[in-house]
């Protein structure tokens, strides 16, 4: 496991505590990847699919943020694998127009979505929509979220 030049108690044991669960998240989308094949259950395999699509994205945020910790400690000149919060650049003002129409989709979506489920009900039993429709509905939730933060900090930054 690398370490990091010149980085206090806490930084080193964050950096381990990143790498040693991004390798863990690289042990579980193997696995995923496994079992997903040895079944013959078309569904199992469609949902498996989901889960390791989320996997990667956590594998990619894992790696990210420990060479992000990296570039920090060890004062890289390189970019940073995760941009500076509050680096909305001279452009916060549309940055913040932007999310605010993102947004606005976003609650749209959500309301959409809420509805569809309700013409769902009947199928719970039968089919896999009705939890592809509640996994959307939490996708649109953390895009909302995604974009609170952006708008209030885009904000403070215009003050």
């Amino acid at each position: 496991m690398a370490k990091l030049l010149g980085a206090s108690t806490w930084e080193a044991e964050l950096y381990e505590h990143l790498t040693s669960h991004e390798a863990a998240e690289a042990e579980m989308l193997a696995e995923y990847r496994e079992v997903a094949t040895a079944s013959s259950s078309k569904a199992f395999r469609y949902l498996s699919d989901l889960i390791i699509e989320d996997e990667i994205r956590h594998h990619r945020i894992f790696r990210d943020l420990a060479a992000a910790l990296k570039n920090d400690v060890e004062i890289d000149p390189e970019e940073p694998a995760i941009p500076n919060i509050g680096d909305w650049g001279h452009d916060a003002a549309t940055v913040l127009r932007l999310t605010e129409t993102l947004l606005g989709h976003e609650r749209d979506d959500a309301k959409e979505l809420r509805r569809l489920v309700s013409h769902l009900k009947g199928l719970k039993q039968e089919s896999l929509w009705q939890l592809l429709v509640k996994l959307m509905e939490m996708d649109t939730a953390k895009h909302i979220e995604i974009l609170k933060f952006i708008k209030r900090d885009a904000r403070k930054s215009l003050e």
